[in-house]
């Protein structure tokens, strides 16, 4: 072999490739190849202390803030038991709550559409004042 020092073997037990372009872990600081520089593919034991994720509630879709050393599944859980702003009320709200108040008519809008001569919530077909027979105090000289 002419460069006898060059290259470091894998630190992978299965592997111990003899690497030229080895690759050192910033978790547990030991030195693979490529195929085992993932935290998953050498089972690094020390990879809780380099993820960063933040849990998220399941309930109320809040970020969970972690302190070093705790678990997440117990903060998590602590968080739905105290301060967890979940309304179940909250899930079964309906969209279409703004009746139409021509008679006859049963149309839902999801925003309200006011009249401004007569101050009525009405759908888009009767949105207009002629096609809602409007009481309100001017009426138009013609339909739109």
């Amino acid at each position: 072999m002419e460069l006898p020092g060059l290259g470091e073997h894998c630190s992978e037990r299965a592997c111990k490739q003899l690497d030229f372009l080895p690759l050192k872990c910033d978790a547990c600081g030991e030195v693979f190849c490529k195929d085992h520089i993932r935290y998953d593919d050498h089972k690094c034991s020390s990879a809780y202390k380099k993820n960063v994720q933040v849990p998220v509630c399941p309930l109320c879709n809040v970020p969970i803030p972690v302190q070093k050393g705790e678990i997440p599944d117990i903060v998590v859980g602590a968080h739905m038991d105290q301060d967890c702003k979940y309304n179940p009320a909250q899930q079964k709200q309906r969209i279409f709550t703004n009746k139409c108040l021509k008679p006859g008519c049963k149309r839902k809008e999801m925003m309200k559409v006011v009249c401004e001569q007569c101050g009525g919530n009405f759908c888009i077909k009767h949105r207009h004042p002629l096609d809602h027979d409007c009481k309100g105090s001017s009426h138009p000289t013609s339909k739109a």
